[in-house]
């Protein structure tokens, strides 16, 4: 896609949060692409980027089949910035050793700078930032320089005397490093020389051409659910084509209370689309019958939803795209992006959970950025406020909020209980700064007192989170008097629950979503 004057490239080592590196890039108004590890260097021979980062990754640089870019990267004349596992594999390449540490740092450490110039400058001597290794460089040689130490590590970032790289061994991408942004910024300013003249509005323009491209004179038809990710990749592909585009919205019978009406009534009377409805409830229900592995139900989801699409797309003469709302952290948690080393979490119905043999050709406009830069884009696309800020809603529905085979009679006892947690967050004015809101039914029956007999009912786990990207996210703690007022209401007016707990887990470990 790059057609850019200036744009810097990362090579991807199979990181969790390599495009985490890619949107603090792109937050600093320059644009990049994220790129395998193995790439081809002649493809930045025909275009150089201002800079290449090379990220971190799980492995380690010394053992058999480790992941590892060509030295002659180093020839480039361009500024290369190793972070963690790239640092370590750019001190190998250039002859330093690396090896097991035996002291390893994991989270918050306290980094004490050498060298102000270039990378840290316009930094304080002393900065906080978020470890993750296990191995360390050592007898580095003297065409090193040394820029900063921890208490641990003695190398924590270096700089070559003679060729253009750098290499922290921390994390400046994570908001767990405060002024990482600044890190990043000094190295695409200072030492890249960026003019900085990239904006969201560029992307938009960007993206707009390539599916031009993509699609030729050909139709696409648009899964639509009536979040922010699905909306803005109809209205990209709309400004694309026009008319060309067929979006349709499925009730696969897990939406939330009174959704398919609200989604339908929008996208109706809002936007001058080609809208279709298709109520597929029985056709997924009945394939979820008696299913309780998460796996097996994600898939069945995705599987089900194309089988939708297929039928639809035959009532019209030259469909062969299909046009998902895919971010990022549905990609990388679902498989590696280049087949590699980054490790699965599990299958997203849109990304894992497609069968081999789809039918389409997919376009995925987002499949690169965030939830908060897809919000950029609703906003620049003119899009309400009510489709901007909706909160995440997975493809898969309440099917992963759901433990356990599905049952129709409970699931309108989750409907009912996630309906009281997001009108009582909502009445309160809560919401700002909550990534999702929502309820969970387990599968636990508890024994409770109800007009002094006996009960044996459900439990419900209410879950409310903050997060800036999806990628990490942290347990709410919203005011006793408001969670005391959600749960009273649940009891007494969600019949089959007689108990409410509040799940207090972060990401990672956990997931945001129970399955």
């Amino acid at each position: 896609m790059n057609n850019l004057s200036e744009y810097v490239a990362i090579l991807d080592f199979g990181s969790q949060v390599t495009q985490l590196i890619a949107r603090r890039v792109r937050e600093n108004n320059v644009y990049c692409e994220i790129f395998p590890y193995n790439v081809n260097l002649n493809e930045f021979k025909k275009n150089p980027p201002k800079g290449i980062i090379l990220s971190g990754g799980p492995a380690s640089v010394y053992v058999k089949n480790a992941p590892k870019c060509s030295a002659e990267i180093f020839s480039l004349g361009v500024p290369v910035l190793g972070i963690c596992y790239g640092m370590q594999l750019g001190c190998l390449l250039l002859n330093a050793d690396v090896k097991s540490a035996k002291e390893r740092e994991y989270g918050k450490a306290f980094c004490e700078i050498t060298d102000a110039k270039d990378l840290f400058s316009g930094l304080p001597a002393k900065i906080q930032v978020w470890m993750s290794h296990g191995d360390r460089v050592e007898n580095i040689t003297k065409q090193f320089s040394i820029l900063a130490r921890t208490e641990n590590t003695a190398y924590a970032a270096v700089r070559h005397k003679t060729l253009p790289f750098y290499g922290v061994q921390f994390h400046p991408e994570v908001v767990h490093t405060p002024l990482g942004s600044k890190i990043m910024h000094n190295f695409l300013y200072n030492i890249c020389r960026c003019k900085g003249e990239w904006k969201m509005s560029s992307y938009i323009d960007a993206m707009t051409a390539q599916i031009k491209k993509q699609v030729g004179k050909g139709k696409v038809i648009c899964a639509l659910s009536g979040g922010v990710d699905s909306s803005v990749v109809a209205l990209l592909i709309h400004k694309a084509i026009g008319k060309r585009l067929v979006c349709v919205f499925v009730d696969n019978g897990l939406l939330r209370k009174n959704e398919a009406e609200a989604v339908v009534s929008l996208y109706r009377k809002k936007f001058r689309l080609n809208f279709y409805f298709v109520d597929a409830t029985r056709l997924f229900l009945n394939a979820l019958k008696n299913v309780t592995d998460p796996e097996k139900k994600r898939k069945i989801i995705g599987y089900k939803f194309i089988e939708v699409f297929r039928k639809k797309a035959k009532e019209f003469k030259g469909i062969k795209f299909l046009a998902q709302g895919t971010l990022y952290p549905d990609v990388i948690e679902s498989r590696s992006v280049w087949g590699g080393p980054t490790s699965k979490i599990k299958s997203h119905h849109n990304v894992g959970g497609l069968p081999e043999k789809l039918g389409f050709e997919l376009i995925e406009p987002l499949k690169y950025l965030f939830k908060d830069e897809a919000r950029l884009i609703a906003k620049e696309l003119g899009m309400p406020d009510s489709v901007t800020h909706r909160q995440p809603f997975p493809g898969p529905g309440l099917a992963v909020r759901f433990i356990g085979a599905i049952n129709e009679g409970q699931l309108s006892v989750l409907r009912e209980a996630d309906e009281i947690v997001r009108i009582e967050i909502e009445n309160a004015g809560a919401q700002k700064g909550l990534w999702q809101y929502f309820a969970v039914l387990l599968p636990v029956q508890t024994v409770g007192v109800m007009g002094d007999e006996r009960t044996y009912q459900n439990t419900v786990a209410i879950r409310v989170v903050e997060s800036l990207d999806g990628m990490t996210a942290d347990w709410s703690k919203l005011p006793h008097e408001l969670l005391g007022r959600i749960s009273s209401r649940i009891i007494n007016e969600v019949k089959g629950v007689n108990r409410v707990v509040y799940d207090i887990s972060t990401k990672p470990p956990s997931t945001i979503e129970w399955e």
